[in-house]
């Protein structure tokens, strides 16, 4: 009899153990969840498209074009970039009937990737991208990849590209791509390194075929992503940190529903702020515009009558100085250097600077006249022993 409960006891636990594992493994219906995938597949055109738990599970991630408000003219300084994303990406992507039919190699890149310090846009470049291209858009982070569960990491990496071909064309987004997808070393765990190789083969591999898909990554450390990874990234663009004309261009787009005063000309705010990225310059502005903003509200400190006005009618603030941006919170605007490689803006209308800069180029003129003239530069002869000088 005790072997006989003994068996029943671990039949009992055999079951017990398969039953629990079976409700971890399900996920809980979320109904919003469950909504807002439909509305997305609804506005793609893709209602009633039957896909795996896999693929639901990715499906979550989708983006529709008509919800990003970004475009390419809302990005400033980054012209020929774009110029090229369209030429190179948009076009093939969307329209491969007009490149294919005169050569096979008019095909749009299997991967591209942005890469530059943070804060220039790397993101919202691909934000644009993917509204100006119609195609449809997948936003995936590394987590949504990863599962505790041996081997279902690779099935959701190949769900992935699986919703993709479903939905083609489509544009596979990686954002920080080196966390995810860096150099293999031996000492990587066995499932990331599974992950990798999934990806890959499923990215450009023997059954990729012809597949409108493309991988978008954008890092700040390119030098970590795998070589493997790299090769099936022909398309590669740096964005770096802008010049002056780039930082104007960025500048006047950030603060053209702004009120500004007469004396605060862009050329000159672009011209003191070397080093700044994009992130960097919209917070400046955006500590600026809160200036005039605490001004008010010290004045109206105690005054709940004017608050409760400027609650209704709203405020109505001074326009912004070249003062504002040196005394906004937090501003290291006057801790930057001009940078000598950059190429500074002329300065329009500003007679002042202009006088100057006439002055030295006459005085330059001048030395360079006094040497053609005869006289010797203090400048040692070749073979001459500095330190005994």
């Amino acid at each position: 009899m005790s072997s006989q409960s003994t068996a029943r006891r671990i039949v009992i636990n055999v079951a017990l153990l398969i039953v629990s594992q079976w409700f971890i493994g399900q996920h809980p219906v979320d109904k919003k969840t469950e909504k807002h995938r439909a509305q997305i597949l609804a506005k793609l055109g893709k209602k009633g498209l039957k896909l795996d738990e896999y693929e639901l599970s990715i499906s979550k991630e989708v983006v529709c074009p008509d919800d990003i408000q970004v475009r390419f003219e809302d990005i400033g300084g980054l012209e020929t970039i774009i110029a090229s994303l369209r030429e190179s990406v948009i076009y093939p992507l969307m329209y491969p009937h007009i490149f294919t039919t005169s050569s096979s190699l008019l095909s749009a890149p299997k991967g591209v990737l942005l890469y530059g310090p943070p804060g220039c846009g790397k993101t919202m470049l691909a934000r644009a991208l993917a509204k100006e291209s119609g195609a449809t858009f997948i936003n995936i982070p590394a987590s949504v990849l990863t599962n505790k569960w041996f081997g279902e990491s690779n099935k959701l990496v190949a769900g992935l590209f699986s919703l993709a071909r479903k939905m083609q064309p489509t544009i596979i987004f990686v954002d920080e791509i080196d966390t995810f997808l860096r150099e293999r070393r031996t000492d990587d765990h066995e499932v990331m390194s599974m992950i990798k190789a999934e990806f890959m083969t499923s990215w450009d591999g023997l059954m990729s075929g012809e597949d409108r898909i493309m991988v978008l990554g954008a890092t700040n450390r390119p030098m970590d992503i795998d070589p493997a990874i790299l090769r099936r990234m022909p398309k590669r663009f740096p964005v770096a940190l802008p010049n002056a004309e780039q930082r104007f261009k960025i500048l006047s787009l950030m603060l053209k529903d702004t009120k500004l005063d007469p004396s605060l000309t862009l050329e000159v705010l672009a011209a003191k702020t070397t080093g700044f990225s994009g992130s960097d310059l919209r917070e400046l502005c955006r500590s600026a515009a809160m200036v005039p903003v605490r001004e008010c509200m010290r004045e109206m400190a105690h005054d709940e009558e004017a608050i409760k006005r400027v609650g209704q009618e709203g405020f109505t603030m001074r326009q912004l100085t070249l003062s504002d941006f040196y005394d906004a919170e937090g501003s290291t605007l006057t801790l930057t250097e001009p940078d000598p490689e950059d190429e500074p803006l002329p300065l329009v209308g500003d007679d002042t600077t202009l006088t100057e800069g006439r002055q030295q180029v006459e005085a330059e003129e001048g030395a360079t006249n006094s040497i053609d003239d005869g006289a010797t530069p203090d400048v040692p002869s070749d073979g001459v022993d500095l330190e005994s000088r």
